[in-house]
């Protein structure tokens, strides 16, 4: 019996890439969205589909609204009408100070990261809300320990836009609950992703590591058993909540 139909956007690498991979493996009909990793997105498509699963990899820029429209069009034609989301995708630019930034990195931060979250939620409710016909669903967006302390001196940008990504979770959770949909977030802190190269740190985690109570940094895996749990009915009681998954930092 299949769990449902699962849009991991970003899904091509890092935690999106173990979440594609562990929801399939449960039942998932996975669509594995990618910006330009065609190769590893439809590597990971073919590796679900030898194991018995319905995947497929759907090109889209979480930062352009007619490419996330046309992502779930996609999704709904090959698939059919999604019932989970995880908003992954996510963009991260050099470690800088705030005043050597330009207003063009900023609104390419925000396009991505908080308001290419917010249009894919708003597809997901058009087709998931009960009132609208759908049989409800589950959304889970992907935010960053870094908002609780703020990046300074690398990308206050990122973390502006994760704290962004945490305010809204709270208010559409609140404002979907009565039509069958739940909202949900989970914070990864030091995770070992390609993410880091992106702010020209690849080994990011290696020295930041001994902040972490436990003394070492995370797994994509570890997160997405979180994202998982939180799509799982074993979570039906539960919305609006934020999970950290950062090692206890």
């Amino acid at each position: 019996m299949s769990a449902g139909v699962l849009i991991v956007t970003g899904g091509a690498r890092g935690i999106g890439a173990a979440t594609a991979r562990l929801a399939a493996s449960r039942g998932y009909s996975v669509c594995v969205n990618y910006l330009t990793n065609r190769d590893r997105a439809v590597s990971i498509v073919s590796d679900i589909e030898k194991s018995g699963g319905r995947a497929v990899a759907v090109q889209a820029d979480i930062g352009v609204e007619s490419e996330i429209q046309s992502l779930f069009q996609t999704v709904e034609r090959d698939l059919g009408r999604p019932t989970a989301l995880v908003n992954n995708a996510a963009r991260l630019e050099k470690q800088t100070r705030l005043d050597e930034m330009d207003a063009a990195r900023l609104q390419r931060m925000f396009a991505t990261n908080i308001i290419g979250t917010m249009l894919c939620s708003r597809e997901a409710v058009r087709r998931m809300s009960t009132r609208a016909g759908g049989a409800g669903g589950s959304i889970v967006n992907v935010s960053s320990a870094a908002t609780r302390y703020g990046s300074p001196g690398e990308y206050v940008d990122y973390a502006a836009t994760k704290g962004a990504v945490d305010v809204f979770t709270l208010g559409l959770a609140r404002e979907v609950a009565e039509e069958g949909i739940r909202v949900n977030c989970v914070r990864p802190g030091h995770i070992y992703t390609e993410l880091h190269a992106a702010g020209g740190e690849p080994d990011r985690v290696d020295r930041v590591k001994a902040q972490v109570p436990m003394q070492r940094g995370g797994q994509p895996e570890e997160v997405a058993s979180a994202i998982l749990w939180l799509l799982s009915k074993e979570a039906s009681y539960v919305t609006g909540a934020i999970l950290d998954v950062s090692g206890g930092r």
